[in-house]
């Protein structure tokens, strides 16, 4: 196993960088590296320009539109773009459904859907959680009966889903839905695409502790699904969730944005301050940096012995779950660390410094340092041990998988 870099990974890593060094809009860069919130356009608008350039799917195969890369170009294209400060782009078409659509969709499927993720012409979100069913997902009630409906096959949705990520964007949802209610839970679960201007679909925000909303409660009554958004087989959709959150969890483990944050607390942490030495020169908190950046190099080692099995033809078991937990666990100290760097400007935060065309204020900085974001991005960033199966659903995962517990 060489984890070492070779001659073509160092060329393609300076073209990625050259590429995004000229690409990304500079209001774009500033927005994401100075944690303000992003809007929808910033999104699609950095996801068409990779798309322009045939990097809009990197880890698709190039059949399906994809870059066609390995995981190695994988791996670098994400620290670059992460590290320059590009929006991230949005998982939901990209690392969830558009792979499950490429392993188990028809034809129909992959040729309308893939080209419209790629292109970002449909915005995808997941519904999976319930406010019953979160870490026991199989428990989940939203139900699909099918009925006939003008001589064609229809399946009417009725329940709810929750956290629902950037529902007020999406156009489109999957959803796993209750088919059948005989034997194990889940066993009769199925898998469906369901078009989010169909009438009966509600969305009611949920506004989270940094003020911002991200996350979504969705109502289904009496929704109307063709029986062609079926993906898999019905009542099989169980095998298609655990495929899906596989690729979920190991997105997650954010390397890219580990290094994006370290590389903010260091400028931050340098910066001079009104009263006293900058926080970098106190031994406690320069020992603090050290202690994270000790783990983030062991997480991106974990990740390339990740790739380098991946690269080998050997599937991902319990690393995804590792990847995931400590990947979570660092990205939260790092935003810790952030925001212990704004002092009393981070406590009480102003809201309005998250906007995306706020100018700074009187009381908004530190020797011209933009320091208000900074609490409420802390505050958001707590929510990334839970998303995606929680830490302790990772563990039991471990267990089960790792020690046959």
């Amino acid at each position: 196993m060489d984890l070492r870099e070779s001659d073509d990974d160092k060329v393609f890593r300076a073209s990625v960088r050259e590429f995004v060094t000229a690409r990304l809009p500079t209001e774009i860069r500033d927005r994401v590296l100075n944690f303000r919130h992003v809007p929808r356009d910033d999104y699609v608008r950095w996801q068409r320009i990779l798309a322009a350039n045939g990097w809009g799917a990197p880890a698709w195969p190039v059949e399906h539109g994809g870059a066609g890369w390995n995981a190695t170009q994988r791996n670098i294209f994400d620290e670059e773009c992460f590290t320059a400060g590009t929006p991230r782009q949005m998982p939901f078409g990209l690392s969830m459904v558009g792979p499950v659509l490429q392993k188990f969709g028809t034809p129909a499927q992959r040729d309308y859907f893939l080209p419209r993720i790629v292109s970002m012409e449909d915005w995808w979100c997941q519904g999976y959680s319930e406010p019953g069913a979160g870490s026991d997902l199989a428990s989940l009630k939203t139900r699909a009966e099918c009925v006939p409906r003008d001589g064609k096959p229809f399946y009417i949705v009725n329940g709810q889903k929750i956290w629902t990520s950037f529902a007020q964007w999406a156009n489109w949802i999957f959803c796993l839905v209750r088919t059948h209610s005989d034997g194990r839970p889940q066993e009769g679960i199925s898998f469906l695409l369901i078009d989010m201007k169909t009438p009966g679909i509600t969305v009611r925000p949920i506004r989270t502790l940094d003020g911002g909303h991200d996350v979504n409660e969705v109502f289904f009554e009496n929704v109307e699904v063709p029986d062609g958004n079926l993906v898999g087989e019905e009542h099989r959709g169980w095998a298609i969730a655990k495929y899906l959150l596989g690729h979920e969890r190991t997105n997650i483990a954010g390397l890219g944005n580990c290094k994006r944050f370290m590389l903010r607390l260091k400028e931050i942490a340098r910066t001079e301050r009104k009263h006293g030495k900058p926080l970098i020169d106190d031994i406690r908190f320069r020992d603090r940096i050290a202690k994270v950046e000790i783990d983030l190099i062991a997480h991106e080692w974990s990740l390339l012995r990740a790739i380098s099995a991946e690269s080998a033809g050997r599937p991902l078991g319990p690393e995804a779950s590792v990847l995931k937990i400590r990947g979570s666990e660092i990205q939260q100290e790092l935003t810790e660390l952030i925001m212990a760097c704004a002092g009393p400007y981070a406590v009480p935060f102003v809201p309005q410094a998250l906007e995306p065309d706020w100018s700074e204020g009187a009381d908004a900085t530190a020797h011209g340092e933009l320091l208000n974001a900074l609490a409420p991005h802390y505050l958001d960033w707590r929510k990334i041990s839970i998303y995606g199966g929680s830490t302790e659903i990772q563990k039991n995962i471990i267990a089960k998988l790792a020690l046959g517990i």
